[in-house]
This record gives structure tokens, sequence and C-alpha cells, in this order.
């Protein structure tokens, strides 16, 4: 289906970007596998778009034609499930929940499309869909032909992905490889096991954790809520920082007397907290004035108050990761896609 010109930032939940030249919407797995390949072949520039939950789209758009990814279908095969790009993130952890599938349930409440998830390894409260991805259909760009990966072949890591970054490999699909179970997986965040009223590596009824963890990610403003203005956001703008053992003994130093929080990665290395450190340097939820600021709920989540520029929220992410920068000598890196700019 095509449907002409499109202004983005009515498919982006920052309510950013220009407009598009041209917008082809595709409900079926074939309608995009066969879009991408006319696309290509006739060497239109293309952007891929499904929820539009993490991307940042610069103010000039994209001089080409959008696919507009709303393919559904979800097919279960015991404890597997196979879903179709376009599907609605929550709903589909909703629905697993409500079968007795264990797996996502600490990624409830968070938008976007099924499509995305794999791209940066989606992941909350303890939980990354990695742990129960089985295998990603994509379709491969410079041959055109259609791939199966398995989980080892989607180089999976915090927060990233052999996808992410690059246009070459479209996701078409899904596959989820979940457990029957009423009761969730070991709890492993403290915030989630203090308000289960649990200790971290217990385990809780499905239906109790997905309701705790909407009940934080709402109070955080991480919910999309018409009635939430922090609710226009990209989510959480930077990622966790993960450091050298030397780099974090050096954070630790320089934050003195305060301690920043650190959690053991593999190799040595070790994870802090962005938000930690946001807020240390100076960046207080609520920050700034005018059409953009730092979310009144939480400092990862940067928002269009109404009227922003992509050009206005992005100066004020550089203007916090400076911030970092100048007192803790730690780098931030965005979490969303930049579409059309730089960071």
């Amino acid at each position: 289906m095509n449907g002409g010109p499109v202004d983005l930032s009515s498919l982006t939940t920052l309510r950013l970007g220009g407009p598009a030249r041209d917008l082809v919407v595709v409900r079926r797995e074939d309608e995009l596998v066969a879009a991408i390949r006319d696309l290509d072949a006739r060497g239109v520039p293309l952007l891929v778009l499904a929820g539009g939950s993490n991307v940042v789209i610069a103010d000039e758009g994209f001089d080409g034609t959008v696919v507009h990814v709303q393919t559904r279908g979800v097919a279960r095969d015991g404890d597997t499930i196979t879903v179709q790009a376009g599907e609605p993130w929550d709903p589909l952890v909703h629905r697993a929940i409500d079968e007795g599938l264990t797996g996502l349930e600490c990624l409830s409440g968070i938008p976007g499309s099924t499509g995305a998830t794999p791209i940066q390894n989606v992941g909350a409260y303890g939980q990354d869909v990695a742990q129960a991805i089985d295998l990603v259909r994509v379709l491969h760009r410079p041959t055109g032909r259609v791939l199966e990966l398995t989980a080892a072949e989607c180089g999976f890591r915090y927060r990233s992905s052999a996808f992410k970054g690059r246009d070459d490999r479209i996701v078409l699909a899904v596959r989820f490889r979940l457990r029957s179970s009423r009761l969730s997986e070991k709890i492993a965040y403290a915030e989630l096991a203090r308000t289960l009223g649990i200790e971290v590596g217990d385990v809780a009824p499905l239906v109790e954790v997905r309701e705790a963890v909407i009940a934080l990610r709402r109070a955080k403003g991480m919910v999309i809520d018409p009635a939430d203005p922090d609710s226009v956001s990209a989510g959480s703008f930077f990622t966790n920082p993960i450091l050298g053992g030397d780099a974090f003994a050096a954070l630790v130093e320089r934050a003195a007397p305060q301690r920043p929080p650190g959690y053991p990665e593999p190799g040595g290395r070790v994870k802090t907290s962005a938000a930690w450190l946001i807020q240390r340097a100076g960046f207080e939820p609520g920050f700034g004035a005018g059409t953009v600021g730092i979310s009144s709920k939480h400092s990862l989540a940067l928002v269009n108050r109404g009227g922003a520029t992509t050009v206005q929220l992005v100066g004020l992410a550089r203007e916090v990761a400076a911030g970092v920068r100048a007192a803790f000598g730690v780098e931030l890196v965005p979490e969303p896609v930049f579409v059309g700019h730089a960071w």
C-alpha cells in the first residue's frame, strides 16, 4: 500500500522528525519482502519503521521511502512462539503471560514492535530479550534472500546486536523459546524484588510480576500514556556505561565520597548507572526549560514537552553527556537510533 508523503513525527513516540518523500504500509511478511526488494532494485533510499519508539529522526526528515511495518501474526508450537515483526510488543508479552509462558514477563510495558526487540537486545529489570530468542528471520538486502539466524548468529550483547547500526538485514519475524509455567523466571533485579516483597533469586506469579513491572515503569514515565507528558520520549536515552576495571576504579576515586553503583560484567568489566551519573552531574529530573527537558520522573528519559525540534532535543542530550564527561570522565552513549543526523 502506497501512502504518499508523511510527517514522520506522527510515527514516533518522541513526536519528532520531518517529512518523508513517500510511505509504504505493509501488513504481511511477503509484502514487506517484496516492498524492500522492489525499492532496492530501483535504488530508492528506504527507512524501515514500525513502532517508532527508539528512533530520533532529523528535523529535515528522510529523503526517501518509509516502509511502515504493520505485519501481524503469532504462531505457537508448544513453548515456542513465532511472531511477525510488526506485532506490538507489550500485547505479545501480555498474551504470553495469559497463556502461561514465562521468559518475557520483566519486559512488560515496553513500547514498540516485536521486530525491534532483537536489534537493540531490549531489556529491563534483569531480563533481556536475547535470553528468550531462538531464531530471527531476516531479509538479507544485498542478496534479496530470506535467512534464519540462530541466537548465536545475532551477536547479542548489552543493548546491541549484529543488527544495530546497519540496515542490510531487515527483521521479518522472531521465534521465542519460552517455558510453560505460571511462575516467573528468577527475579534478578533488586528494585523489582522489593516491589514484589521477595528476595533476589526468588520467583513470583507471572501476573504479579507484570503488574509490578508496569507500575514501576509508569512511575518513571516509561509507559506510553496520552495523559502523561513524561511519556513523550524514546525511553532511556543513554545506555548504562560498561567500564574496564581501571576505568571504574578511576570513577570511584573521582566520585568520592559518593560511591557509584557497580555491577560485575564478563572480562572484569563493571556496569554503572547512567542515571546516577546524570543526576550527580547536576541534571535532576525535570531539568531544562522550554520545549525539551529531562523527564520529571526519571533522569534517563529526555522528553518533548510540545513543539520541540530534534535539534533542541539532541542539544540537550549533548549538554547532559558533556556534563557527565566533565564531572566523571565517562562517555554516555545514546540508546536510540539516529536517522538523518549523527551523535
